[in-house]
């Protein structure tokens, strides 16, 4: 039973990680640090781990689809992420495909 439960949690974790992507980019259209960010994700269903989500937000950065500034906040420095126009372009074009393969996987499933 235990590497039933073990293959169970590795099938999650695969694909909620092809989801993070598009739900990292729908939660910054305002201006998120990644404490907050990932407060926002978990209070939604999302657990996300920082040593997931830092190097995300870098990659999602360096791809130029978030903007990161600094900002000085109770005497602490933080970096915010905010969608940049090509992130939100992003985000509308895998929206649309995730309808597309919601519907299409709700049509495989209920056969």
């Amino acid at each position: 039973m235990e590497d039933k439960d073990n293959l169970l949690d590795s099938y999650i974790q695969e694909l909620r990680r092809g989801t993070l992507v598009l739900s990292v980019l729908s939660q910054l259209k305002e201006e998120e640090y990644g404490y907050t960010l990932s407060t926002k994700l978990k209070d939604k269903g999302l657990e996300i781990e920082q040593n997931t989500l830092y190097p995300l937000l870098r990659r999602l950065e360096a791809r130029n689809l978030l903007v990161s500034i600094w900002k000085l906040e109770e005497a602490r420095q933080r970096r915010y992420y905010k969608l940049s126009l090509e992130g939100l372009e992003m985000l509308e074009m895998l929206t649309d495909e995730w309808s597309k393969v919601v519907s299409i996987t709700d049509k495989l499933l209920n056969e």
